[in-house]
């Protein structure tokens, strides 16, 4: 009984307790959130915040997302679903954009505009934040205008001009508050540079930890931007020459274009950006005076794709260099690409296959064009080739890595069928890494290829199984080399011009460019660039800043065929291998439609603005060509 009442007493106790401090208790500061003002009071919350802002860079966001979109490009075809079917035969529209790449989500890039824009008003204003050190105020500044140059650039190379966001929203009911129309083409364009400008003032040559910008990287995007501005796809008087089949591009002319001043200055602009870069920054092995041999040029190039990220022999480490930024990952965030892209035979998904198309363009070895229709060529058509595609793709009897299979003893990639002699008698085997192998067929390949950019060579990853480290390059030097080439051609510098190009082939292992002709030149720069910067989200960009997307992301996607038959008394038994001594090897290109029967149609030049953003937002103007 005197427990009871005890307990009770305690009890009463406790409620009063409670009751009297309820106020108190309600009043507690939470420690897993702050409020505005105490972030911006305290130089590590707002270091946080900044940080925070990166995320628009998230390993969904870097090209290693498993839908790559290079199979929107003449690059690769997307193995699995219809993710790209909608957009590669020309159907998107605004209730429906088809393959929805992150870095092109309106949404995304915009919640992130807003985070800069808040992160810059606090910091601007001295009344807003408490940080007294103004080189610490100065370096999360420059971070927050170069992000938010950074998101107004991917929404402009994607959908042209767009609304203008320079200040945060406070939350209102009207919706109207929000309406907005959309800036021109040169406004957002000049925006981007004044936020690159401000961004470089504000962090000078200040070095900041690895996975955040420097000063480069700010010069890097001020020079895509302005390479991109001087391109023809932005001048009005070139893409009306060529767009003559949509009836409401000329009132939205503005938006898609520049509509005075001369192509002329803005590639000086461009040339100047570009020019910016190179003084600055060293680039990789950009010095040699003749071409490297071609085991050499397969390394640098190899190296350069690793970003450092790799542990593989020979690799050198020091080919960071080359990149300005990247998405660098670690052991919590790494990445699958080898997983995704690799041989089905190694258990891996084999996602994004290169195409026929893209193979075809590696030049010989010599520096001359390869050609089904040359009988050498056709015999041997992975012989001699440029050294870069040796380090980009896997292809029909190409040495990998261990893949622990009784059935591949040399590991070979196997991608065609041969002859076999199993059980006495002679059948058709058909290759480990085919969609008739014995495993994952799903997985196999349509083109006869696979992707081995990116994916690090080093034989104790198992592709399927681990993740690795290597970065993906939102900017490189080679990028700012190659701007400063294009520039430099329409500006009538060939020489100069040629120069910077043979640096790149010479570290390839390929020979000297001799062209003095400024369209040839053109030519083989545009040529020169999609080699060197396959699969690195150029192409999809540069086929229509060029317009020539008709020609190019319009052709119909391109496969081989191999075939294996026993030369005369030759034969091979249970365990096939690659062996030129003992097979006649046939290789058939050909037109593959039955997955993706390709179109282009000029619309398609930019991308339709979401139905649903327009409803939210009744002032936008959807692009040309499109039901809103």
């Amino acid at each position: 009984m005197k427990t009871v009442i005890k307990n009770k007493i305690l009890y009463m106790l406790v409620v009063l307790f409670m009751t009297a401090c309820s106020t108190d208790f309600l009043n507690i500061t939470p420690r897993d959130a702050f409020s505005d003002e105490t972030i911006w009071q305290d130089p590590i919350l707002a270091e946080k915040f900044v940080s925070d802002i990166y995320n628009v860079f998230e390993a969904s966001n870097s090209g290693f997302t498993e839908q790559m979109q290079a199979s929107a490009t003449d690059e690769s075809l997307w193995n699995h679903t219809d993710a790209f079917l909608l957009l590669n035969t020309g159907a998107i529209n605004g209730a429906n954009e088809g393959w929805g790449g992150t870095s092109r989500w309106w949404e995304r890039m915009y919640t992130y505009i807003r985070f800069s824009n808040i992160a810059i008003e606090r910091l601007e204003d001295d009344t807003k934040n408490g940080i007294s050190d103004q080189g610490a105020k100065n370096r999360l500044l420059a971070q927050a205008y170069f992000i938010r140059g950074y998101c107004y650039h991917q929404l402009l190379r994607y959908y042209g001009g767009v609304p203008i966001i320079t200040s945060s929203y406070d939350y209102s009911k009207d919706p109207s508050i929000y309406e907005k129309e959309r800036g021109t083409y040169e406004d957002c364009v000049n925006q981007i540079i004044q936020d690159c400008d401000e961004a470089y003032k504000r962090l000078g040559d200040t070095q900041l930890e690895k996975g955040r910008i420097n000063s480069l990287t700010i010069l890097a995007l001020k020079s895509r931007t302005l390479i991109y501005a001087a391109s023809d796809l932005h001048d009005h008087t070139k893409l009306t020459t060529k767009v003559t089949d949509l009836s409401d591009l000329s009132n939205k002319l503005p938006l898609l274009s520049y509509t005075t001043g001369s192509q002329q200055d803005r590639y000086r602009l461009a040339q100047a950006a570009a020019k910016a870069v190179l003084d600055a920054g060293v680039g990789y092995k950009l010095n040699y005076t003749e071409p490297v041999t071609p085991s050499q040029g397969k390394l640098n190039y190899k190296s350069i794709a690793m970003g450092g990220g790799s542990r593989a022999d020979n690799i050198d480490a020091a080919a960071s260099t080359d990149i300005l930024y990247a998405r660098y990952f670690i052991t919590e965030q790494s990445s699958t690409h080898a997983r995704d892209n690799g041989p089905n035979g190694y258990s891996n998904w084999g996602g994004n296959q290169p195409l026929g198309l893209l193979v075809d363009d590696y030049e010989m070895n010599d520096g001359t064009k390869f050609d089904w229709n040359n009988p050498e060529h056709k015999a041997n058509p992975y012989k001699n080739r440029d050294p870069r595609f040796y380090a980009s793709i896997l292809y029909d009897g190409a040495d990998w890595k261990p893949r622990n299979n009784p059935l591949d003893p040399a590991n070979q990639i196997q991608t065609g069928t041969y002859d076999l002699i199993v059980d006495g008698r002679v059948t058709k085997f058909s290759g480990l890494d085919t969609k008739q192998g014995p495993k994952e067929a799903h997985n196999g390949t349509w083109t006869g290829y696979y992707i081995q950019k990116f994916i690090d060579p080093d034989p104790n990853i198992i592709d399927a199984q681990a993740k690795q480290f290597v970065p993906w390059p939102y900017f490189r030097y080679t990028e700012a080399v190659f701007n400063y080439v294009e520039a430099s051609i329409e500006l009538d510098e060939t020489e100069t011009a040629r120069s910077w190009l043979n640096k790149i082939r010479f570290r390839a292992g390929m020979p000297a460019i001799t062209a003095t002709d400024k369209n040839a030149l053109r030519e083989i720069y545009r040529h020169e660039r999609r080699i060197e910067m396959a699969y690195e989200q150029q192409r999809f960009f540069d086929a229509r800043r060029w317009l020539i997307a008709d020609e190019t992301l319009g052709r119909k996607v391109t496969i081989v065929k191999i075939d294996a038959t026993f030369k005369p008394g030759k034969s091979l038994a249970n365990i096939y291998k690659h062996d030129e001594s003992i097979y006649n090897y046939i290789y058939t290109p050909q037109e593959f439609n039955t997955k993706e029967n390709r179109i282009w149609k000029n619309q398609l030049y930019f991308l339709p603005l979401s139905r649903d953003e327009i409803r939210k937002n009744p002032l936008l103007v959807q692009n040309p060509g499109y039901v809103e």
